[in-house]
C-alpha cells in the first residue's frame, strides 16, 4: 500500500453518507430537462435536448422560454406553477402536446431554489385494465382492506404491486430505529431466490438517500447499464450545481448502480412509506431486465404509496391503541391499589407482581435510600450501587431504557447472564430512588443479505469509500449481550407509572404531614387539657383535705372521709373514660359530679326533671360540662360558702329538645371572668360542637345562670323509675360505703397475700388494707423476677398484681399462679377496658386505680371464692 495514501483502517461507513447524490449533474437517458429562471430565461438543459427540439444546448441557453414552447404550453406551465410552493413536490402533465407538433409527452414541473425545472419524457401507453388509474388504486385498496392483520396487509400490498407493475420482485422493506431494516413481505417470480426475512445494514441506504426518499416519494431506475445524460452547463453563474432533489428523471449514484449490478438487478422502482413524517419503509421493486414505467404509472403508484401509508399508520395506531388501552387498564388497577394503601418507597416492593404485569420483565428491583430489594432475575446486590450511580448520570425526570446495557455500561458484562436490558423509572430526585425492570439476554441469530462488513475500499473524488458488497448470500450473525427491546408502548406505560407514583408518594407525604399536624394539634390539646385537669385535681385534693377536716372527729374518721371522696372522684373519671358504657341517666351524671366534688354540700344542690337517658356518645360531653360547672361553683360560686345553693332543672320542650337550666343563688356576688380559661371553653363549646346543641351562660350578680339545649337525637325519656338514681359498681350493684369494709376481714383472716407493685406508696397502702382486713402475712415485690422467687419459695393464698411494673408487665406471672392454683386479681391504672392475655383465666378480675378498701377486699374475696379457697 502507498504510504502516502489513506489507510483502509481510516475509512468508516460515513464516507457513503457524504456523496452528493442530489447534485450529480445528470439525468437518466429516458428523460429531457429544461431549467429556467423565474423570469423565464433558460439556464440549464439536458445534453440530449437536440433529440427533441433539434437545437443544440448552446443555442438554447439564455433564450426566453417562449421561443421554445408555444403559448398554450406556457399557459399550462404557469397554471401548474400556481399550485406549487418551493421544494414542495412537482406537478404533472400526461400525454400533452408540449411543442404543438402532435408529439405527446409526460411532463413534471417543480421549483428548485431560484429555478423552474421542467422534465419531460415521451408518453407511453400503459395497461390499466379499464384505462382509469383511479380505478386501479380503488381495486388494489379493496383487496388490501379485506386483510385482518398488519402482516396480511403487507403481503397483499406486494402482491398487488407486482400484479400491476410486472416487476420480477416486490419487497416491503421496513426500517428500525438504528437505520437498518428487514424484508417483511415479498412477492416474486418462482425462479429467483427469496429475500424475505433478510436484514440489511443502515449503510445500504445512506442518510442523504433517506432524506431524498422523504422528499421524492417514488424513484425509477429503468436500466442500470444505460448512459446518463449530463446537465449543461453543470453549474450556474454562482458555481452551484442544479439541485435535483425533486427531479423525477434524476440519475442514480454510481455506488447504488454498482450495488444493483452486484445483485444482478437491471431495473428498480421504489415507493416510500412515510408515517409521522418519518421514513417507515419502502416498497422496493426489482427487475432482472431493463424495465420502464411511464410517468403516469409512476404517479399512480406514488398515490398508492400515500394511501397505503395512511392504511398502515391506521393499522399500527389501532394496534397501539389496543396495547395502550390494556396497559392503561392495568395502570389504573395498580395505581388504585397504590392510592388505597399509600405505601412508602420501601413498601413498593409489595407491588412487584403488578408492576411486572404492566411492564413485562424477568427481574424487578427497587432502589430506595441506598438499599435494594429484588424479585426475579436481577443483578446481585453488590452490582447495584455502581449501576445506580450510572443511572444517576441520566436525566432525573426521564425514564431510561436500554436493550444493550453492556454497550453503554461496560461493568454490565459482569452480570450479562442475569440481565442484559434495563428500564429504570426515577421516583425521586435526591437521593435518586428507582424502580428497575431487567430483561435477560436473548442470544439472537440475525440473517443478513451478505456480510455487512465485506465492503472493499476504493478511492474516488470524495476520498476513500466503502464499495457495495458483491455477495448477497444469506449470512448469519449471532448477536449476544442484548435483551428483547423495550417497545414504545412500554416506555409510555413506564412514564405514566412514574408520574402516578410521584403523585401517590406526594399525596402520601402530604397526608403524612397532615396527620402529623393533626396529631401535634391533638397532643397540644391533650397536654392543655391534662394540665388543666391535673391542676384541678390537685386543687380539689387540697380542698378535700381542708373541708374534710372540719367534719372529721378522729384520724380514722378523717381518713375514711378523704378515701370516700377520692373514690367518688375516681368513679366519675371511670364513667367518662369507659368505652363500654351504656345509656346513662341525666340525673346520675349530674349527681355523680356533685357527690365527687362538693361532698357534704350535696344537699345544697336540688335536681328536678323527668327520667331522661342520654346516649353513650353524649354522656362524656355532658360529664365534662357539668364537672366544670360544679367545680366552678365550688371554687367561685354558690357552693364556695356555707349559704348558697344550686337548682338544676330539665324538661323536654315543644321542639323535642331537652332544656337544662342551671341557677345559682345565695352565694357570694358573681363577677364575669376577666379571662377565658380552658374550662370556660369546654362549657361553652362542647355541646354545640359535639352534639349540635346550644349553650348560654350569664353571670348575674346574684349567681350564675346557665341554659343547655340537647337536640332530640342525643337522649330519650325512660319509663317512670327506669333511671338509676345512684352510681353503681362494675357488676351493676350499689357501691358499698367504707363502713362495710370490716365485713370482709373474716374472708382474708389468716391468709398469706402477695402484692406485686412497683410504686412503694401504693404498695404500702394496699398492704395496710389487707392487714386491716385480717391478712396474717403480706409479702411485697416490685418486679416479676422478685415475685417469681416468692411464689416458688413461699406459701401464698392470694395475689394482687399491678399490670404495669415500669419496664415490664405482671402478665408472665399468670401462668405460674394458674399452675399453683393461687387466686389473683389484677390492678390497672388504665381507664379503658384492660385486654388480658389468652393464657390468663377467664374468671380473673381487674380493678382500677385508685381503689377503695371495700373494692379491693371484695375483689380478693371473689377470687378466693372462685378458686374454692
Amino acid at each position: 500500500m502507498n504510504s502516502f495514501g489513506p489507510s483502509p483502517d481510516q475509512v468508516d461507513l460515513s464516507n457513503c453518507d457524504r456523496e452528493p447524490i442530489h447534485q450529480l449533474g445528470r439525468i437518466q437517458s429516458f428523460g429531457y430537462l429544461l431549467a429556467i429562471s423565474m423570469d423565464w430565461i433558460i439556464q440549464h438543459v439536458s445534453a440530449n435536448i437536440a433529440d427533441i427540439l433539434g437545437r443544440r444546448p448552446d443555442e438554447l441557453l439564455g433564450l426566453p422560454l417562449n421561443q421554445v414552447l408555444p403559448l398554450a404550453t406556457m399557459h399550462t406551465v404557469r397554471g401548474k406553477l400556481q399550485l406549487l410552493a418551493p421544494n414542495a413536490g412537482s406537478e404533472r402533465l400526461f400525454g400533452s402536446e408540449l411543442f404543438g407538433d402532435g408529439r405527446r409527452f409526460d411532463a413534471a414541473i417543480h421549483i428548485s431554489s431560484t429555478s423552474i425545472v421542467i422534465e419531460f419524457e415521451e408518453a407511453r401507453e400503459e395497461t390499466f385494465g379499464n384505462g382509469n388509474p383511479g380505478a386501479v388504486i380503488k381495486a388494489m385498496m379493496a383487496r388490501i382492506e379485506r386483510s385482518t392483520t398488519s402482516d396480511a396487509v403487507f403481503n397483499e400490498c406486494v402482491r398487488q404491486l407486482r400484479a400491476v407493475t410486472g416487476f420480477d420482485r416486490v419487497m416491503l422493506y421496513r426500517f428500525n430505529d438504528s437505520g437498518s431494516g428487514a424484508v417483511v413481505a415479498e412477492a416474486l417470480n418462482r425462479d429467483i431466490e427469496p429475500f424475505l426475512g433478510l436484514n440489511y445494514p443502515a449503510t445500504d441506504i445512506p442518510r442523504q438517500a433517506r432524506q431524498l426518499y422523504l422528499r421524492n416519494r417514488v424513484r425509477i431506475i429503468s436500466d442500470v447499464d444505460s448512459t446518463d445524460v449530463d446537465i449543461v452547463p453543470p453549474t450556474g453563474p454562482t458555481g452551484e450545481p442544479l439541485d435535483l432533489s425533486l427531479s423525477v428523471t434524476r440519475a442514480v449514484s454510481p455506488i447504488h448502480v454498482e450495488y444493483l449490478k452486484n445483485m444482478g438487478v437491471s431495473a428498480s422502482f421504489s415507493i416510500s412509506i412515510v408515517i409521522d413524517d418519518r421514513l417507515w419503509g419502502l416498497f422496493a421493486l426489482h427487475h432482472y431486465h431493463p424495465r420502464h414505467l411511464s410517468m403516469e404509472m409512476r404517479s399512480t403508484m406514488e398515490l398508492f404509496g400515500q394511501v397505503i401509508s395512511l392504511v398502515i399508520e391506521g393499522r399500527l395506531s389501532k394496534e397501539m391503541r389496543r396495547v395502550e388501552e390494556e396497559a392503561r387498564d392495568l395502570h389504573d388497577r395498580v395505581v388504585g391499589r397504590l392510592v388505597a394503601t399509600s405505601p412508602t418507597m420501601e413498601e413498593l416492593i409489595d407491588f412487584a407482581d403488578d408492576f411486572r404485569e404492566l411492564i413485562h420483565c424477568d427481574g424487578f428491583a427497587i432502589w430506595a435510600k441506598d438499599v435494594v430489594r429484588t424479585v426475579g432475575r436481577c443483578p446481585f446486590p453488590d452490582d447495584m450501587p455502581g449501576l445506580t450511580r450510572f443511572l444517576n448520570r441520566a436525566s432525573a425526570s426521564r425514564v431510561y431504557a436500554s436493550d444493550d446495557l453492556s454497550s453503554v455500561y461496560p461493568k454490565a458484562h459482569d452480570f450479562m447472564d442475569r440481565a442484559a436490558g434495563l428500564l429504570a423509572i426515577p421516583i425521586s430526585r435526591s437521593p435518586r430512588d428507582y424502580l428497575i425492570f431487567f430483561r435477560k439476554e436473548i442470544v439472537e441469530t440475525v440473517t443478513w443479505a451478505g456480510r455487512p462488513d465485506e465492503k472493499p475500499v476504493e478511492f474516488g473524488p470524495n476520498g476513500p469509500r466503502l464499495t457495495p458488497r458483491k455477495s448477497f448470500e444469506a449470512w448469519q450473525e449471532t448477536v449476544r449481550g442484548k435483551s428483547r427491546p423495550w417497545l414504545s408502548s412500554e416506555l409510555k406505560a413506564a412514564e405514566a407509572l412514574r408520574v402516578s407514583i410521584l403523585e401517590v408518594l406526594l399525596r402520601f407525604n402530604e397526608e403524612a404531614e397532615r396527620q402529623q399536624t393533626l396529631a401535634t394539634q391533638r397532643q397540644e390539646l391533650l397536654i392543655a387539657e391534662l394540665n388543666h385537669r391535673v391542676r384541678n385535681i390537685l386543687s380539689l385534693m387540697r380542698a378535700l383535705v381542708v373541708q374534710s377536716r372540719v367534719s372529721a372527729k378522729s384520724i380514722d374518721d378523717f381518713s375514711a372521709i378523704i378515701g370516700g371522696r377520692i373514690q367518688a372522684l375516681a368513679r366519675a373519671h371511670d364513667q367518662i373514660t369507659d368505652d363500654k358504657y351504656q345509656a346513662q341517666s341525666l340525673r346520675s351524671i349530674i349527681q355523680t359530679e356533685i357527690e365527687a366534688y362538693v361532698g357534704h354540700k350535696v344537699t345544697r344542690v336540688h335536681l328536678d326533671g323527668p327520667p331522661v337517658l342520654v346516649e353513650a356518645k353524649t354522656f362524656s360531653t355532658l360529664a365534662l360540662v357539668f364537672h366544670e360547672m360544679v367545680t366552678n361553683s365550688a371554687k367561685y360560686g354558690a357552693l364556695s360558702d356555707s349559704l348558697g345553693h344550686v337548682d338544676v332543672e330539665w324538661r323536654v320542650d315543644d321542639n323535642e329538645c331537652c332544656e337544662i337550666r342551671w341557677r345559682e343563688s345565695g352565694g357570694p356576688a358573681v363577677q364575669p371572668p376577666t379571662r377565658r380559661g380552658f374550662g370556660t371553653t369546654i362549657i361553652e363549646r362542647s355541646i354545640p360542637h359535639d352534639l349540635g346543641g346550644e349553650v348560654t351562660i350569664d353571670y348575674h350578680l346574684a349567681g350564675v345562670r346557665g341554659r343547655f339545649l340537647l337536640p332530640p337525637r342525643t337522649f330519650w325519656l325512660a319509663p317512670e323509675g327506669g333511671e338509676a338514681a345512684h352510681p353503681r359498681n362494675e357488676e351493676g350493684k350499689p357501691l358499698r360505703t367504707d363502713k362495710s369494709a370490716g365485713a370482709a376481714q373474716s374472708r382474708l383472716a389468716g391468709k398469706r397475700a402477695l402484692i406485686v407493685e412497683d410504686n412503694m406508696i401504693i404498695s404500702l397502702d394496699a398492704e395496710q388494707m389487707l392487714v386491716d382486713s385480717g391478712a396474717a402475712h403480706v409479702l411485697t415485690a416490685m418486679s416479676v423476677s422478685e415475685a417469681r422467687r416468692i411464689i416458688e419459695s413461699e406459701t401464698i393464698d392470694v395475689a394482687l398484681l399491678d399490670v404495669n411494673l415500669g419496664g415490664e408487665t405482671s402478665f408472665p406471672l399468670a401462668p405460674l399462679l394458674e399452675k399453683a392454683r393461687i387466686p389473683y386479681v389484677f390492678v390497672t391504672g388504665y381507664g379503658e377496658k384492660l385486654e388480658l392475655p389468652q393464657d390468663v383465666g377467664t374468671d380473673v378480675e381487674a380493678i382500677k386505680k385508685p381503689f377503695a378498701t371495700d373494692q379491693l377486699i371484695a375483689a380478693l374475696e371473689r377470687a378466693l371464692d372462685r378458686r374454692g379457697a
